[in-house]
Parts: C-alpha cells; structure tokens; sequence
C-alpha cells in the first residue's frame, strides 16, 4: 500500500480561509436571490421591502438575512425602529478572494 502524498504544505492558510458562516450564506438558493437582489438595489431596503420582492414570509426573509449578516456579506444599519441591509460588497470580494488565494497557493493550478 502506498502512502499518500501531500501536495501543499500551506493548508493550514486554506483552512483558515474555509469559513463555514459564509459558505453556509451562499449555500442556499434563497440566500443568493436575496443577495443578487441587494446587490443590484442602489438604496438600503428593510426586511420588509426586501420580503415584499419573494413570495416567502417575511420572518423567512429575516432569518436569511440573518445567516449573510453573520458570514460578514450583508450589513444591518438601524434607523430610528427600521433595520436597513446593504451588501458589504469590499468585505464579500475581500473574503472569496482569500479564498481563492488560499486555494492557489496550496495546490498551484495545473499548466497543462
């Protein structure tokens, strides 16, 4: 039997960058429409604006929009009784381009 060989000694920094919040966010169908639909919004709706474009209930809306806050890709801003989101579009980019780093520095793309 032979023994496995590993191909990056850096996956340490891969682990480090495989957070489970943000892909738990992206992993659902709902999460990423809510989330296409932030980001194409130039203002900063409520939980009530943002339920009112998805035939969900509205507590479904804010238990998603709770899952992308906590994975640091939407950001909640209280104003007077009202919760505005917006996507935190440097922190998102900055998080999956971590990623990606990670991943090319551990195991280098293949030129072939």
């Amino acid at each position: 039997m032979t023994q496995a060989t590993k191909c990056c000694s850096g996956i340490g920094d891969l682990a480090a960058q495989l957070s489970p919040d943000l892909f738990r966010a992206l992993a659902d169908p709902r999460r990423m429409e809510i989330l296409v639909w932030l980001a194409a919004r130039c203002d900063r709706p409520t939980v009530s604006e943002i339920a009112a474009a998805f035939p969900i209930d509205l507590s479904v809306v804010s238990r998603h929009l709770s899952v992308l806050r906590r994975a640091g890709v939407v950001q909640a801003e209280r104003r007077g009784r009202r919760t505005h989101y917006r996507v935190r579009y440097r922190e998102f980019a900055q998080a999956l381009r971590a990623v990606a780093d990670a991943i090319e520095a551990c195991c280098p793309m293949d030129e072939t």
